[in-house]
C-alpha cells in the first residue's frame, strides 16, 4: 500500500514514520512536509535511505501541488498529521493556523476527491481534544461530546474536522478520525511543555509555569498514539471518530515536577535538584482547565492499550535530548529564542 503521510517532519510524523518504515516493509511510504520552524529534518535520519521511504517538500496548503503529488504517487491511504498545533502562537497569529490546518485539510480533501476511485482509499485525519472545549471536574469527553473549541488553535481543528466529516458525507470518502489528547516523547520542538521544561533546565533558565498549574491534561507517549493510529487504519470502522488517550490525568505542575524529577534521575542529580527553577507567570487567555478523554471505544473496537507507563515514557523522552544535544540545538536555533521571550518575557 502506498501511503502519504502529511507533516512527518514533525513530532508526531517523525516518530509515526520512523515506527513504521522498518516495520512495515510492505507499505512506501511518502512523506509530505513543508519544513516549517517546527519540523526538523534531523528527525528523520533513523530511515534515511530505507527503499520503501522517500520525502518529498511541499505546502498542503496549495491545491496544485497536492493535486500533482496525488498524480504522482497515487497514494492509497493518507494520514494527516501535518498542522500548526501551539495553541499559544494561534493566540498570536490564528491567520496561520487557518491556513495550515484548514486550508490545508480541504487541498487534501479535495485531492482525494479528485484522484480516488469509489471503493479506493483512506483519509485518516488526526485531531484534537481540545475541539470538545474543557471538560468539567469528574467527566470526559467521548467522541458524540458536542464541540466547543476555546481557542484558535482549537476552532481550525475543528473546522477541519467538519470538513472530513463533510466529505465522507457528500462525496462518499471513507476517512477516520482521531482526537488526542497531550503527546510526549522524543522529537518534540521545545516551544512545548515537556521539551521546554528540559532545556530549560538543563542550562539553569527558569521554568515556567502558567496561572497556579492546576490545569488538567492527559498525557499519553507518542510511541503509544502512533500504535493508535495503526490500530485504527487497521481495525476502525469508516467514517467513525476515536478517542486516543491514556486516561492517565495530571495537573501542568505535577507533570512539570515530575518531568523534572526524570531529568534529575538521569543525571544522577537529587529529585529536588532543579526544583528552583519552577517560576508562575500570567495564565494565557482561554486558558482551558481540564481535558480528559474517554478511550474506551478505541480499547473496545480496536484492541488498543497503551504499552508505555508516564515513568517508562520520561525516561526515554529525557533520555533522547541529554543524548542528542544536535538534535536540540537545532531545535532552537532561529527565531526560537525571540518566540520564548515575546511568548514568557511579559508575563513574571
Amino acid at each position: 500500500m502506498r501511503v502519504l503521510v502529511t507533516g512527518g517532519a514533525g513530532f508526531i510524523g517523525s516518530n509515526f514514520l520512523n515506527a513504521s518504515v522498518p516495520r512495515r516493509r510492505e507499505h512506501d511510504f511518502i512523506n509530505v512536509d513543508c519544513l516549517s520552524y517546527a519540523a526538523n529534518p534531523k528527525s528523520l535520519e533513523p530511515i534515511a535511505g530505507a527503499p520503501n521511504y522517500r520525502f518529498v517538500e511541499g505546502n498542503i496548503a496549495d491545491f496544485a501541488f497536492v493535486d500533482a503529488l496525488f498524480e504522482r504517487e497515487r497514494p492509497e491511504l493518507v494520514v494527516h498529521l501535518a498542522a500548526e498545533t501551539h495553541v499559544d502562537r494561534s493566540i498570536f497569529g490564528p491567520r496561520d493556523f487557518v491556513t495550515s490546518n484548514v486550508v490545508g485539510t480541504a487541498s487534501l480533501l479535495e485531492a482525494c476527491r479528485k484522484h480516488w476511485r469509489p471503493g479506493v482509499g483512506v483519509f485518516h485525519h488526526v485531531t484534537t481534544d481540545e475541539v470538545y472545549g474543557p471538560a468539567a471536574a469528574g467527566t470526559k469527553t467521548t467522541e458524540s461530546s458536542p464541540y466547543a473549541p476555546q481557542n484558535p488553535y482549537a476552532a481550525t481543528k475543528a473546522a477541519s474536522d467538519h470538513l472530513v466529516r463533510a466529505y465522507a458525507a457528500t462525496y462518499g470518502l471513507s476517512v477516520r478520525i482521531t482526537t488526542s489528547t497531550n503527546n510526549f516523547g522524543p522529537r518534540q520542538h521545545p516551544e512545548k511543555l515537556v521539551p521546554l521544561v528540559i532545556a530549560n533546565a538543563l542550562v539553569g533558565k527558569a521554568v515556567p509555569i502558567y496561572g497556579d498549574g492546576k490545569q488538567v491534561r492527559d498525557w499519553i507517549y507518542v510511541d503509544d498514539h502512533c500504535d493508535a493510529l495503526w490500530a485504527v487504519i487497521e481495525k476502525g470502522r469508516p467514517g467513525e471518530t476515536y478517542g486516543v488517550g491514556a486516561e492517565r490525568e495530571l495537573a501542568n505542575l505535577d507533570m512539570v515536577r515530575r518531568v523534572l524529577g526524570a531529568l534529575a534521575l538521569e543525571m544522577g542529580r537529587p529529585q529536588e535538584a532543579f526544583e528552583h527553577l519552577l517560576t508562575f507567570v500570567a495564565d494565557r487567555p482561554a486558558h482551558d482547565r481540564r481535558y480528559a478523554t474517554d478511550a474506551s471505544k478505541l480499547a473496545r473496537e480496536c484492541g488498543f492499550t497503551c504499552k508505555h507507563s508516564l515513568d517508562e515514557g520520561l525516561k526515554k523522552t529525557v533520555r533522547f535530548y541529554l543524548d542528542d544535544a544536535a538534535w536540540l540545538s537545532a531545535a532552537k536555533s532561529g527565531a526560537y529564542a525571540a518566540w520564548i521571550e515575546e511568548n514568557y518575557g511579559k508575563r513574571h
